[in-house]
């Protein structure tokens, strides 16, 4: 299930990938029934849809489910950032700053694949540190979801968010001021919303065994 999702969030697994239960099996040594729990898991998650008769694949979601799902981020990111801001201060903007550099260092090595799963990472963060865990589940959703929507609509090749954003974000929250912090990630959520076009992008052809044998466990 797991490392489904660091597929799907890194790109490593695009959208409309049929999810063999076989092949799937086969690459991490399980039974099918165990692989169709975990499929059936990602369905209710919004990552995979099953089909009678087809079988599952990876969610291709609409541009105007994208929109919603933005949406979605956009009510709920900027309180979380809040509350981050006001409970953790300095001990999360020196986190925040140590996993920047993480994105800096996979950009430069042009390691785009781990540059996006961190950049995913780094919302998940801060919902970690707002102390709510309801909201953080939900914005973990949300955030797989945006990937395969980042996958089919984003304009930037690199598919990542923009850097300079997450440092004012680390700085507002290291220093503890709650309302810059409320609009700088709403400020965010809109930024990446913007970058998206409605025309689909072409992704290059893939077996699934080829995707899950350079799996790495970053989790």
């Amino acid at each position: 299930y797991f490392q489904i999702i660091d597929a799907i969030v890194s790109h490593r697994m695009g959208p409309g990938t049929k999810l063999s239960e076989e092949e799937i099996g086969a690459a991490f040594s399980v039974s099918r029934t165990i692989v169709r729990g975990a499929l059936h898991a990602l369905a209710h998650d919004g990552l995979v849809t099953i089909e009678p008769n087809r079988g599952a694949f990876v969610a291709r979601p609409s541009f105007d489910e994208g929109r919603q799902v933005f949406h979605a981020r956009a009510i709920i990111e900027p309180e979380v950032a809040a509350l981050a801001a006001r409970s953790t201060g300095n001990a999360l903007g020196e986190k925040l700053a140590f996993h920047l550099q993480l994105e800096a260092d996979a950009l430069a090595n042009a390691d785009h694949r781990r540059a996006i799963w961190l950049s995913g990472s780094f919302h998940l963060i801060i919902a970690e540190a707002a102390s709510q865990p309801v909201l953080k589940q939900i914005l973990a959703d949300l955030i797989g979801r945006s990937s395969l929507i980042i996958a089919l609509y984003w304009r930037d090749a690199r598919a990542t968010c923009d850097g300079h954003d997450h440092a004012t974000l680390t700085n507002a929250i290291g220093s503890g001021d709650a309302e810059t912090a409320r609009a700088e990630m709403a400020a965010h959520i809109a930024h990446i919303e913007s970058n998206l076009s409605e025309t689909p992008v072409a992704r290059p052809d893939e077996t699934l065994l080829d995707i899950l044998s350079g799996q790495d466990n970053r989790r």
